[in-house]
């Protein structure tokens, strides 16, 4: 009997389902072995079931703004929960630094969208495009937007926010154009020509700029009840609501704010971010910090109070007025550990809100800003329409 007689041979099905649990770093090295494996890699119906396989809630991508040599630029670090948890100064300096000053708008099943500007002067316009950090492949630019001065009136005259729509498979990026009255929702769909314009509603002052994307839907924290030319100071906490937009059915609505708020905002203002896979609200009462989770999208009664904590526990210092608002950068398996980043002091600390203690604290350089996170996994996602 021959050698090859006496091979193995492995069913293709099998090998396609062992491949669809290979690290990507892996499989893009795979890629070069042969023809089949190489179209394997980027085949559509594959890049899902990969990413079905793909660990869920151990990965954060950490984003934050780097001051070096005069020059601001957008940083990107993909790392493990683990170790962004116990060694966060050591993962801010391992970090992918744009050469280009794009804004990072979100990210979603591994995708990042970054948003690029140009400045005229009767007009303003903005396009996007999409990068992988695990495959590191980067798209083209969408279509341009072009913002004519003049036309608008409302703080935050527009906002970006990028999601994903799992029942028609599109990715998306959703455009709040402001103008004097109404406000326009414009759509990008990744790999299309053009901007769709979907529905216009009244318009309301924004006071987040990018959108937070939770089960299918992006969530602004809006006035809606406040018209042009409000003051934050005049401002009262049943004029706070959640603006969401559905990016299925292309509709919007509202969503209540938790109960329990101080009558009264704080300073400065509230926010909207991602924890988990749930939204987020984080605020100042009183000289605490506190942070609320919304355990079921959409359902009022679920919003929970996650942290309560006073600036004395955390050993921040609050001398003329409060500190700035501290971020949240990722919370352990069971809730009880978080990580937080203090512009004050310019450090990471190790919270544990089960001890009520401080776990552990490290500076960063305080040329760093802007921190933010977000859930994410490795993925094979194309940047572009495959």
């Amino acid at each position: 009997m021959s050698s090859s007689q006496c091979s193995p041979v492995v069913p293709q099905e099998l090998m396609v389902e062992i491949l669809s649990r290979v690290p990507v770093k892996d499989l893009m090295r795979l890629r070069c072995i042969s023809k089949w494996l190489n179209t394997l890699v980027f085949d559509p119906t594959f890049v899902k079931l990969h990413l079905q396989k793909s660990s869920k809630n151990t990965h954060i991508l950490l984003t934050f703004r780097d001051y070096e040599n005069d020059e601001s630029r957008y940083c990107a670090a993909p790392c493990s929960l683990q170790n962004l948890l116990h060694n966060p100064s050591s993962t801010v300096d391992v970090c992918h630094r744009f050469n280009h000053d794009y804004t990072i708008l979100g990210v979603c099943n591994g995708l990042v969208c970054l948003q690029d500007s140009y400045r005229g002067d009767e007009f303003e316009e903005y396009w996007v495009r999409f990068w992988n950090p695990s495959t590191r492949l980067m798209g083209e630019d969408s279509p341009h937007i072009r913002i004519r001065f003049g036309d608008h009136n409302y703080p935050y005259l527009f906002m970006f926010g990028f999601g994903y729509d799992d029942w028609s498979d599109r990715y998306q990026v959703v455009f709040l154009d402001n103008k004097l009255q109404k406000m326009e929702v414009r759509v990008y769909y990744l790999g299309d020509s053009c901007w769709r314009n979907t529905l216009t509603c009244d318009a309301f002052p924004a006071l987040s700029v990018h959108g937070a994307y939770v089960c299918g839907h992006l969530n602004w924290l809006a006035l809606p009840k406040c018209g042009p030319g409000y003051r934050w100071g005049t401002v009262t906490i049943n004029e706070l609501e959640i603006f969401s937009y559905d990016l299925k059915n292309e509709k919007c609505s509202y969503l209540s704010m938790p109960d329990g708020l101080s009558e009264v905002p704080p300073p400065d203002v509230p926010v909207l971010e991602v924890l988990k896979g749930c939204l987020c609200l984080s605020h100042h009462q009183g000289t605490c910090f506190v942070v609320w989770i919304m355990r079921k999208f959409g359902v009022a009664k679920s919003w929970t109070l996650l942290l309560n904590v006073s600036y004395e526990d955390l050993h921040i210092r609050v001398l003329h007025g409060l500190p700035a608002l501290p971020v949240i950068l990722c919370l352990s398996q069971n809730d009880d550990v978080m990580l937080l980043a203090s512009y004050d002091s310019a450090e990471f600390i190790l919270y544990n809100k089960k001890d009520n203690s401080i776990d552990g604290r490290e500076l960063f350089n305080d040329d760093k800003f802007f921190f933010c996170s977000y859930d994410f996994v490795q993925s094979l996602v194309l940047p572009y329409r495959n």
